[in-house]
């Protein structure tokens, strides 16, 4: 509902909307204390806006700020604002605590502005991941990229000195394989050759020396078939352990890939290296902090840069007669209560004496009859008449 433009000299008799009163509650102003103040309730108002709108950015920030951690809206709107609300009331407590009488002190003010800075500098976070969320999302992935080829060379690192070991045996068997093929094959053209006439004695036909050569290519080639079915099932071994270590570097790495998300802290790391390798947006991103600060510490400041009006001086007033009425009552009641002790004293002191006084001669009484019983009895003794006396005559003392 919109306020009706009331002249500044009737504005006394003005009624506040609910807004205003809202804003005034924001402000942590009391409007009793305002309905006379005509010049502060403009004040307050601003005061209160910059409040609201600290409160609105504070919930939208920590809203984002919680939909990163969690993929459910529903969990992180109601966190969201329930942070807002924390952060509400903590500008409320820091501007209730400012005022003419505390401008000028500096540990307050050096305090709230220390907190409010804190505040800010927090806040503004999300909402430049919201800002850069592009940006971020691209640097986040060359990160993880960068972060897969560390983790390859850590995997590497580790299994290095045992691949190595495995690649050299396996071409140590391999070597041994190809020198023996190198001697069947040159076992092979000697028998060849002597064969066709075209080496050795160059006669062709089988003759003594061919078949010489023949046995010795054929006892070469049988050595190398031995080596080959002795040396397969090693190399083969080793293959399949060069296998096995490639198996586990490779669910290593689908594991750490498995990590991977978009959390809060990984875009601020993104955000961070964006920063740090573009210098364009290094001065963007720290303009917009300012910003973000400065919304943070807009009630603050208006409270602090706004200047006191008659609101500050009838609170103190207003605080310094309560203080005195409160102690006047407690006087007054301390006043009463010592009268009630006093009276109630003086009554207690006639009634125990009216007391010991009606009961004197019925005491005396019957003092004498225990005389008298204890003369007839001549077997009770005094000190057992006395013991008597004491616990059903005489009065005891008050503890």
């Amino acid at each position: 509902m919109m306020e009706r433009n009331i002249a500044l000299s009737q504005r006394e008799n003005a009624h506040p909307s609910r807004f205003t009163l809202l804003l005034w509650w924001l402000s942590t102003a009391e409007k009793e204390l305002l309905a006379d103040a005509v010049v502060d309730r403009n004040r307050y108002k601003i005061v209160g806006m910059t409040v609201l709108a600290t409160w609105a950015f504070a919930t939208l920030a920590w809203t984002y700020f919680f939909s990163t951690v969690t993929g459910n809206a529903w969990l992180a709107i109601p966190l969201g604002i329930f942070m807002g609300g924390i952060i509400l009331t903590i500008d409320r407590a820091l501007i209730k605590g400012i005022n003419k009488y505390n401008k000028t002190r500096l540990l307050p003010l050096l305090f709230r502005g220390l907190l409010a800075v804190t505040i800010g500098v927090f806040m503004a976070q999300p909402a430049l991941l919201y800002m850069f969320k592009k940006e971020i999302r691209l640097q986040t992935s060359l990160d993880n990229e960068k972060k897969k080829q560390f983790k390859r060379q850590e995997l590497d690192s580790l299994f290095k000195n045992r691949k190595l070991e495995l690649l050299a045996y396996k071409r140590q068997l391999q070597n041994e394989d190809e020198a023996k093929y190198n001697d069947v094959t040159a076992a092979r053209n000697n028998f060849l050759a002597e064969t066709d006439g075209s080496g050795g004695t160059g006669k062709i036909g089988i003759k003594d020396i061919a078949i010489a050569k023949r046995n010795e290519y054929q006892k070469i080639d049988g050595e190398y078939q031995s080596l080959l079915a002795a040396n397969q099932p090693k190399i083969a071994q080793t293959d399949n352990e060069l296998k096995i270590i490639g198996e586990k570097i490779k669910k290593e790495e689908d594991a750490f890939t498995n990590y991977f998300n978009d959390g809060f802290l990984t875009q601020i790391e993104a955000l961070n290296n964006l920063i740090k390798d573009n210098s364009a947006l290094k001065y963007r991103y720290y303009l917009l902090v300012i910003i973000l600060l400065l919304i943070e510490l807009m009630p603050v400041i208006a409270k602090t840069l706004l200047p006191a009006g008659t609101y500050d001086e009838k609170v103190l007033l207003r605080e310094k007669m309560e203080k005195e009425i409160a102690t006047s009552n407690i006087q007054k009641e301390q006043e009463l209560k010592e009268l009630y002790n006093t009276l109630a004293q003086q009554n207690d002191k006639e009634a125990i004496t009216a007391f010991f006084s009606l009961t004197k001669d019925d005491r005396n009484d019957k003092l004498k009859a225990f005389s008298k019983l204890w003369r007839e009895e001549q077997h009770q003794t005094f000190d057992g008449l006395w013991e008597r006396m004491k616990n059903e005559i005489l009065s005891k003392q008050e503890n």
